[in-house]
Parts: structure tokens; sequence; C-alpha cells
């Protein structure tokens, strides 16, 4: 799989939800109500990584959470973290 140009990131993230491109992955933080709320999106989120084996780097900070998305194997943003950004989107909608 091909990692994604600057600008070809910046394009995608036109359509992604409080997503930025900032040192080679693209992140959202999301701050919760609740700490247990995030957990419950945290579990969400992993359980649906899981099933599709692209797992985000996931940070939690009391209500903060923080995804982060990169390809590792390919050593940059793919088309794969972008798929997966709209879905942790969704799953937090």
């Amino acid at each position: 799989m091909a990692v994604l140009t600057d600008d070809q990131v910046a394009t995608a993230l036109t359509g992604l939800d409080g997503w930025a491109h900032t040192e080679g992955a693209l992140r959202r933080s999301v701050k919760f109500p609740a700490f247990l709320d995030g957990i419950e999106a945290v579990r969400r989120v992993a359980e649906h990584a899981e099933a599709a084996d692209h797992h985000p780097d996931i940070d939690i900070r009391w209500r903060t959470v923080t995804f982060t998305l990169v390809t590792h194997s390919e050593g940059g943003i793919t088309e794969k973290d972008v798929q997966m950004a709209r879905e942790i989107d969704e799953m937090l909608r």
C-alpha cells in the first residue's frame, strides 16, 4: 500500500472530523464528559481495530483520548489510516 502525499492527506482531512496531520501521522483528540465515556469509546475502537487488523495508537489522559494513525509497516499515512479515521469518526458520533 502506497504512502499518501501531503496533498493527498490534506484532501482526505477535508472529509474527517477533527483530525490533523502532525508529525507524519493523523491525530484526533476527543474530550469526553467523563473518564468512563472515554474508556468505552476506546473499547469500541479497539474491537473494530482488532477486526480490521489495523490498530491506532491510543493515548488516554483522564477525559481526553487521542487517536493516532500511521501505517508503521509502510512508513507513513496510507489509505488504511484515512479509512480507519472515517470509521473512528462514525463510532464517536
